[in-house]
């Protein structure tokens, strides 16, 4: 019922938004791209106590009010700000300091052998999410926004939302200093995807049986930097602190409360 009233929102949504923006429509605006690799260490999942590091690619275009990214990539073109998520997205209004958008994406779940505390537990199937989002510039460089994520599959990903806000705090040719924070929850059928514990397999995973409902997520903060090389070139990176709230804090399968993550990474940018 929920991913359907997302599809319908989207569908009454769209012509309305693109009627009121025809006028403002890019025209023969050349395409903008960014490729790069990043090195990020992170919790294995929310609330573990051990630490991975991964390598992976990043990348984002963008052609007129289109765009197509992956996680972390839609920043590097300078869109963050808007609300603009990975996958492929589209802001429906551009008006004054309102933004809104929508995006499609896929989520890559959780398998229960990614680490040894999760192991034993069902695995959350990979999706595809729709995300609609409406941001609020404060000023040209500090903006409010919001956003909700629904599985459009049924495969237990279940809803989350958030707000957040972000702030330019430094900027100049050669350096780029961002911030960010902000708070997120889910309803309980994600709650139980993520954090819960079956009463089916508490026993053989060692873990008492738990099953949360629908609250607050986790609360995060984080900084961030670009720093160009030339025309084309720049390096990236950025820290953050997480800390798990409510259910997902409760948890018999939260080890630790509070997280951190760092990443660092070199891209190449056309324009």
């Amino acid at each position: 019922m929920k991913a359907a009233l997302v599809l319908i929102a989207g569908a009454v949504l769209s012509p309305w938004a693109l009627a009121q923006e025809r006028e403002q429509e890019p025209e023969d605006q050349p395409a903008r791209y960014v490729l790069g690799v990043s090195m990020a260490v992170k919790p294995e999942y929310d609330g573990a106590r051990t630490y991975e590091t991964r390598f992976r690619p990043l990348w984002a275009m963008q052609l007129g009010r289109w765009r197509l990214s992956t996680s972390g990539g839609s920043a590097l073109l300078g869109f963050g700000r808007e609300g603009a998520g990975p996958g492929a997205s589209r802001q429906l209004l551009e008006r004054g300091p309102w933004r809104l958008g929508v995006a499609l994406r896929f989520d890559n779940g959780r398998s229960s052998g990614d680490a040894s505390t999760t192991r034993g537990l069902p695995d959350v199937r990979r999706t595809l999410r729709a995300r609609f989002s409406a941001s609020y510039s404060l000023s040209p460089d500090l903006s409010l926004t919001g956003a909700v994520s629904q599985d459009l599959l049924g495969r237990r990903g279940g809803l989350t939302g958030g707000l957040d806000l972000g702030w330019r705090f430094y900027r100049s040719p050669t350096l780029e200093w961002s911030a960010g924070a902000g708070i997120s929850g889910a309803n309980a059928l994600n709650m139980r995807s993520y954090f819960g514990v079956p009463a089916s397999v508490a026993d053989s995973v060692g873990k008492p049986a738990y099953e949360p409902g629908a609250g607050l997520r986790e609360m995060h903060a984080g900084v961030g930097f670009t720093r160009p090389l030339g025309k084309h070139w720049f390096v990236f990176g950025s820290a953050g602190v997480t800390r798990l709230l409510g259910p997902a804090a409760d948890s018999p399968l939260t080890e630790r409360r509070d997280g951190a993550s760092a990443a660092l990474g070199l891209a190449w940018r056309n324009l």
